[in-house]
């Protein structure tokens, strides 16, 4: 069944953070703690309010980036170069997962809020980064980020996706609203499922779920 409902897709989008590499891995931490410390310095505010911030902006603007830019003209290439600044070491190459992902027939791309240099460190770290054909940070739409439609449309056209013949497999549930509209296949990638008529699959195992659609028996593979 899961083999049949995406027969038609030939481009494969895969957000990065949470969905390329396990949550347990907890590398998101330290970009959290890196962001703090980047709105506590450059707002000149104590620990509590910045983590406050943070969270209001990413929950307002998509990102916590976005609000600094909207509300405080943050330089972004600054703001991004500091806070991707951590250590890989918690990662560990997926032999597997880069295989599967290899095999999907068609154009396949990484789409990140974070920054394009992040991802591509990320994806060497995890022994995936031959597996895809191009890598698309936020900076790549103009600064725009998921969940925004325009965001999504920008990467598109630079990279000549077909929503109609497109999926996004995302861990954030609302960054699948726009996709779900423009006409993609949408996976949830979590360990619980979002709620949402945009969410039209969930997994809670990135290679088992790619091994459905490429047919395989997950009980055998």
């Amino acid at each position: 069944m899961v083999k049949h409902r995406f027969s038609h897709v030939r481009h494969w989008v895969f957000d990065l953070d949470n969905t390329l590499y396990p949550p347990a891995v907890r590398l998101f931490d330290q970009i959290e703690r890196k962001m703090v410390a980047f709105v506590m310095r450059s707002l000149g505010v104590d620990r509590a309010e910045a983590d406050r911030l943070r969270k209001e902006y990413w929950h307002a603007h998509g990102t916590t980036l976005a609000g600094l830019m909207a509300r405080h003209e943050i330089d972004p290439d600054a703001y991004l170069e500091e806070v991707h600044d951590i250590s890989f070491d918690a990662l560990e190459p997926d032999p597997h997962l880069a295989e599967l992902i290899g095999q999907l027939p068609g154009r396949r791309i990484v789409y990140t809020n974070g920054s394009a240099p992040y991802a591509a460190r990320v994806l060497k770290a995890r022994g995936l980064d031959a597996a895809f054909d191009a890598i698309y940070g936020v900076e790549h739409a103009g600064f725009r980020p998921k969940p925004e439609r325009a965001a999504f449309a920008a990467i598109f056209e630079r990279d000549g996706t077909d929503p109609a013949r497109a999926a996004m497999f995302e861990d954030d549930p609302r960054n699948l609203a726009a996709p779900h509209e423009m006409g993609m296949r949408t996976v949830h990638v979590a360990p619980e499922r979002g709620a949402g008529e945009h969410i039209q699959h969930h997994t809670d195992d990135l290679g088992a779920f790619l091994g459905e659609v490429h047919g395989r028996d997950p009980a055998r593979d």
